[in-house]
């Protein structure tokens, strides 16, 4: 098993936000099927994160699908952090946002059955007219989705890039326009 990387994990999913603007973070994936994970892995470790910035709210929303529709409608700003092909090297970081995001919903680049959902959901949300005011996702090209609660060594690897991607894009949006 040495192309694979345990990441150790954590019970506690909120960070303190004192009265600022808040930003969801929402880890989407299952830890169950290895590089399916990375958004759960993302969220706890910022969880964890006594640098991360006030108002990022990590959630892990595992493969809810429509399940997450309220808290869409509730949320201004949210990141998505999962697995998804990217047509690049395992372990590769891409933030889709706007165009980007949009080519991404409608050419379906789906890796598992849960981005199926996500999919569905944003263009639910845009439908209803309660998609978030900003909306990214950071995606992770996986090397392997199948039975395995470890993260294949390159996406492990890619694990502190992305949290530190989503620390950046959750301060600049909590800049003053």
């Amino acid at each position: 098993m040495e192309d694979n990387a345990t990441i150790p994990l954590q019970s506690t999913f909120a960070v303190p936000t004192p009265g600022g603007y808040e930003v969801l973070v929402l880890g989407l994936g299952n830890i169950l099927l290895g590089d399916d994970g990375i958004g759960v892995h993302v969220v706890r470790r910022l969880a964890a994160d006594p640098d991360a910035p006030a108002g990022l709210r990590p959630l892990d929303g595992g493969t809810l699908g429509f399940r997450l529709m309220e808290t869409f409608a509730r949320s201004n700003a949210i990141l998505l952090v999962d697995a998804a092909e990217l047509g690049e090297p395992a372990g590769s970081i891409r933030l889709l946002e706007l165009d980007a995001l949009d080519r991404h919903i409608r050419r379906g680049g789906r890796v598992s059955a849960h981005e199926a959902g996500l999919v569905d959901l944003l263009t639910l949300a845009r439908l209803e007219g309660c998609a978030p005011a900003h909306l990214a996702l950071l995606g992770v090209q996986p090397k392997r989705i199948d039975w395995d609660e470890a993260l294949s060594l390159p996406v492990a690897r890619a694990l502190p890039a992305v949290c530190r991607l989503a620390i950046e894009k959750v301060r600049q949006w909590q800049q003053p326009a």
